[in-house]
């Protein structure tokens, strides 16, 4: 092994394996490891162009003689080594005689270090394992390998981001997570660590992600290369903005992205839809956007409306227009073996392939497969049909369903994109499917360009993704999971996240617990970076079942408009929609940040207050934007709420005007008809007029 120079980077030369580590912006590094002739070329999350830094590399040529053959007689032994080290800004990577990386912030502390095992007795461990920190194996009869790298664990770390899990915790130390997308999972692989770093795993390979007790390990089942960035900070707003600027950021959020989203599964033709937001205009409340769900179509794939349901298209887009309304409309991935456009897309190799078995990936409602979002001809062919059945209509906005896409089953091994092998690339499915729409949009001279996408990868944000927590279940355990779904996606640089307001999974209108569940919800919602209600609403209208020339078409669930819980529930929903319209210049700030700096708008409080130890431990309550404190009501019955107030600032209660000193847990009250909400010291907000 032996170390070496070049320009800028640094190598580490190890037989057929070669190490690069080199700036990557400000006070970051991009590490990346191959063991062929030439490197894989792919940048996958890293696209952006960074400010380029002159780094300061050194090397020391030291005794590294083991102290078992130090004396006169050993004195063959005596052996000398070199060590490097590379200084970008706050961070500098350290690389020892073996080769093992060690990183460090600017005041000499230790960052985080790769985890090593070996035998050899000069390795500070002495330890016969024979485990080193990154491994490329071969896949026997491949040009493929499968790929770990390990680092150290720390007792004191904390571990915030990696995109959309359903589960409960916000600090991912201890946790298994899976390095793929799901209906409701969203792997978004960047990390901050309390230690003072971020930690993006740049690779959309099918994997493993354990930040265990006695180590941390990277995993992919089937890659080419090693491929990791890692930036340094002294506050997360600092480590935030520098990732944001290597991987992209969002643009400046529509207008109408920030007011109220009305959506339901679903409305059935152009007349349901329009009488909804007349009813809406009618009672004097605010609606942004209205969604127009899937099967509005005949059959999948063919990205039109079905002319007997929805006859106007223009005329429906130009009514809601003059109402103030935005119309979105949704599409799917799934292509029909039906559709009229099937044939086309099979011809030019714009259909994931399968290397085994039935080549059908789904077959809910007719034999369908999902298009090749990877393909750029595949984007440009699927735009072009929704830019002449929608865009043409008056359509700016899509919602981008199935965007994992949701596999039955999930046998990632099977299949094939134009990209490469799903197990070495699936993850870049909905990067793909969102760019191809923004750079449709784009080339008609839109600017204001958003698109409501159920999943999202590291980099999805800067063409303009709004993910969605995907097919969740109507309870308070579900709603407490969405709070840390949102905030780790947040935290992995997706600032644009909602969840479908009262659960999407069951629901029943006429049910006194799903209203309370509902009501306490929407209260949420109005606090989170978009307002959007939906959900399936058991049971669904029961019909007979209709086709339309052989093909079956969908029904419905029940209503799911703010008049349809009950008149006292509607007082409480109004209010919040009105609250929202109060937030929205303080809203519009918040995402002129988001497009400036990276900054999440809904974002842990230890974002806003690093130095509170406390914050990093509170995982039930968020700052939203930098001023408010929002703290959900996420069990049934409660109507008190204990909170957790960062130290540095005075907090005042939005509901009771009392103002309170920071560093403290009070309990505060929290009838049905009030979300906790504590304004920091120096701003005001009428919330609760």
């Amino acid at each position: 092994m032996h170390l070496e120079q070049d320009g800028k980077k640094l190598l580490i030369l190890d037989g057929t394996s070669r190490v690069i580590i080199e700036p990557w912006g400000v006070n970051s590094l991009r590490v990346r490891m191959t063991r062929e002739v030439h490197m894989d070329d792919n940048n996958w999350a890293l696209t952006e162009p960074v400010e380029d830094t002159e780094p300061q590399i050194s090397f020391e040529e030291i005794d590294v003689t083991d102290p078992w053959y130090r004396s006169e007689e050993y004195a063959q032994y005596h052996q000398k080594g070199t060590q490097a080290k590379l200084v970008n800004g706050k961070i500098t990577a350290k690389v020892s005689h073996e080769g093992w990386i060690s990183f460090y912030n600017q005041k000499g502390e230790l960052l985080t270090e790769e985890y090593w095992r070996n035998r050899n007795r000069i390795n500070r461990y002495c330890v016969p394992l024979r485990i080193d920190a990154r491994e490329l194996k071969p896949i026997q009869g491949s040009t493929d390998y499968s790929l770990t790298a390990r680092f150290e664990a720390y007792d004191d770390e904390k571990i915030f981001g990696m995109g959309q899990y359903q589960e409960k915790h916000l600090n991912k130390k201890g946790a298994i997570l899976e390095l793929a997308h799901r209906n409701s999972q969203a792997s978004v692989p960047f990390m901050i660590s309390s230690r003072g770093y971020g930690f993006l795993w740049n690779n959309p390979a099918i994997g493993t992600a354990v930040f265990g007790v006695n180590k941390t390990e990277w995993s992919a089942i089937s890659t080419k290369k090693l491929d990791y960035f890692i930036t340094a900070g002294d506050t997360p707003a600092e480590i935030e903005e520098q990732y944001s600027a290597a991987a992209g950021r969002t643009p400046m959020m529509p207008e109408y992205g920030m007011g109220y989203w009305q959506c339901k599964l679903r409305y059935r033709n152009q007349e349901e839809l329009l009488a909804v937001a007349r009813e809406h205009k009618k009672r004097g409340l605010p609606m942004d956007a209205i969604v127009v769900d899937f099967f509005h179509w005949t059959r999948q794939g063919d990205f039109k409306f079905e002319p007997r349901d929805w006859p106007d298209p223009e005329a429906m887009v130009r009514e809601l227009g003059e109402m103030g309304i935005e119309t979105v409309v949704s599409v799917w991935p799934t292509i029909d073996e039906r559709s009229e456009n099937f044939g086309a897309m099979a011809e030019n190799g714009y259909l994931v392939s399968a290397d085994r078995g039935n080549s059908n990936h789904m077959t809910w409602m007719g034999n369908t497969i999902f298009y090749d979002a990877t393909h750029p001809g595949a984007q440009k062919y699927v735009w072009e049909r929704c830019r002449e059945n929608y865009y043409k209509k008056g359509i700016r906005c899509f919602w981008l369903d199935e965007a994992e896409p949701e596999y039955g089953p999930y046998d990632f091994d099977n299949y094939r994109y134009y990209e490469g092998t799903a197990l070495q690339c699936s993850n870049r499915y909905p990067v793909g499917y969102a760019k191809g729409f923004y750079d449709g949009l784009r080339a008609e001279g839109e600017t204001d360009i958003m698109s409501l996408v159920r999943c999202a990868w590291a980099g999805s944000q800067k063409y303009g993704v709004l993910t969605w927590s995907g097919d969740i279940h109507s309870s308070f355990r579900s709603m407490r999971e969405q709070l840390q779904a949102g905030l780790s996606m947040s935290i992995a640089g997706i600032p644009w996240w909602t969840s479908d307001i009262g659960g999407f999974l069951g629901g029943d209108i006429s049910d006194e617990h799903f209203k309370e569940l509902l009501v306490r919800w929407f209260a949420w919602g109005a606090f989170c970076p978009v307002f959007r209600m939906h959900g399936e609403r058991s049971p669904w209208y029961e019909r007979e079942q209709e086709y339309i020339d052989g093909v079956r078409q969908l029904t419905s669930g029940q209503d799911n408009e703010v008049w349809s819980f009950g008149e006292d529930n509607y007082r409480i929903l109004t209010r919040y929609l009105f609250i929202r319209e109060r937030l929205r210049p303080y809203i519009r700030v918040c995402m002129e940040e988001a497009a400036k700096s990276g900054a999440p708008v809904m974002r842990p409080l230890f974002y806003d207050f690093p130095e509170d130890r406390t914050c990093w431990e509170t995982e039930d309550a968020y700052m939203f934007g930098p001023d408010l404190l929002v703290a959900p009501v996420m069990e049934e019955g409660m109507r008190e709420r204990q909170i957790y107030l960062p130290s540095g600032c005075k907090w005042t209660d939005a509901y009771t005007k009392k103002e309170y000193a920071g560093g403290q847990t009070i309990t505060v009250p929290a009838p049905l008809d009030i979300i906790p909400v504590m304004i920091k010291e120096g701003k005001q907000y009428d919330i609760y007029e």
